[in-house]
């Protein structure tokens, strides 16, 4: 914990000194794209202009309220995946946000498809305010995505192919792989972020960083461990459009097994991955984690504690509505082959509208597992079959 006070002291240090540097204006020419950024010595930039309020007088803006609905279809060529085959209402979404006194903003998001029950139906996603007054320094707090990898924070909207990789899913704590109950990579805490280093050329900024303090049990529960996961990293803009960064994620799980008790076990993990988002995209990440699975009793006794996953994702533009993505996604349980499961992904995403996109995957899926049983016997199991699925896309 000490060192992760340091760390953050640090930052705050490094993104007042970037403010104080860079205070000035970015102006932009009508007959040019390329904005200039003018220097003006400040002398007078202090402390508490750093925290001043920028306008007392606008109190509130008026509220956004919006909203997404995901429907699909799905269907396997295999007959043991049929429980989850047909159609089906993936996600519907509210959401409202704005912001107050001009330099904080706020954002409440709620799920409301599924049926009633503990972790699912209806249930709060996103809850947060986070202070933005300067871009080199942002504070927030709240309930909201875990600041790990480039793939969790994305909405689904611009994720590309139909569905989140395998690594996110699997070790950004969507369906986390030790058992935490489906969270969409979110959970409670405290964040620091900001973009340091603005170009002269075109004003995007070359360097971001993030970190926070987290609970580590996921959405709408309480810590249960009273252990704080530290979740952070960076990310360099070598172009406005394309960023190279790292991640690191240091903490621990609790759950109560019955017939067991309360069990705890370490999620330490760490991510590298590159993005390019423009007409045409590019993105690739690697994950490796280290830490038990509290899935069931044989898995936290026998399962080992380490996995891995990567994928790389392209996609190329048709016309100015049709985007064709192709995937390669990798998951490897206990970082064996034969708890290896790849899937061959193709996607094709038709938007008739801006808020309106259809979607068809074609995916064939090579899925390899490991079970246990009470004795610790280990067998493993492969299971190979084809996907399709169809989506539609509504944003209101």
């Amino acid at each position: 914990m000490e060192k992760s006070s340091t760390a953050l002291l640090c930052l705050l240090l490094i993104s007042i000194s970037s403010f104080s540097k860079n205070k000035g204006d970015i102006n932009s020419s009508d007959s040019t794209s390329i904005k200039s950024l003018h220097i003006v010595k400040d002398t007078s930039t202090s402390w508490k202009d750093f925290f001043k309020i920028t306008n007392r007088k606008n109190l509130v803006s008026k509220p956004k309220f919006g909203g997404y609905i995901i429907g699909n279809y799905v269907y396997y060529d295999n007959k043991g995946k049929d429980e989850s085959a047909g159609f089906s209402v993936r996600c519907v979404r509210f959401y409202v946000d704005g912001s107050i006194l001009k330099d904080f903003i706020y954002r409440m998001q709620a799920e409301v498809a599924g049926s009633p029950g503990v972790d699912k139906g209806p249930h709060l996603l996103d809850s947060y305010l986070e202070w933005v007054k300067h871009p080199e320094f942002k504070v927030k707090i709240g309930q909201y995505k875990r600041p790990f990898t480039f793939e969790n924070p994305m909405n689904p909207w611009n994720v590309g192919y139909g569905t989140y990789s395998q690594s996110t899913v699997k070790l950004s704590g969507m369906s986390d792989r030790l058992g935490e109950h489906s969270s969409g990579g979110r959970d409670a805490g405290f964040q620091l972020q900001g973009d340091l280093f603005p170009s002269m050329y075109d004003g995007h900024r070359w360097f971001h960083y993030q970190i926070g303090l987290f609970n580590g049990q996921g959405i709408n529960h309480s810590d249960f461990n009273r252990n704080k996961d530290l979740i952070g990293g960076f990310w360099f803009f070598p172009l406005n459009n394309f960023r190279i960064g790292a991640f690191g994620w240091a903490g621990k799980y609790s759950s109560t097994l019955s017939d067991v008790g309360k069990l705890s076990v370490d999620r330490n993990r760490w991510s590298v991955g590159v993005d390019y988002e423009s007409n045409w995209a590019f993105r690739s990440e690697y994950i490796a984690s280290e830490g038990g699975k509290l899935t069931d009793e044989n898995s936290y006794k026998y399962a080992a504690n380490k996995a891995d996953a990567w994928y790389v994702m392209l996609g190329a533009p048709v016309t100015s509505r049709l985007k064709i993505y192709g995937k390669w996604d990798v998951y490897r349980d206990e970082k064996t082959n034969d708890t290896k499961t790849s899937i061959y992904a193709l996607s094709f995403n038709y938007k008739l509208m801006k808020d309106l996109m259809f979607q068809l995957c074609y995916s064939f899926n090579q899925a390899r597992n490991a079970r246990y049983s009470a004795d610790g016997v280990r067998t493993a199991v492969e299971s190979n079959y084809n996907q399709i699925t169809f989506q539609t896309y509504i944003r209101f």
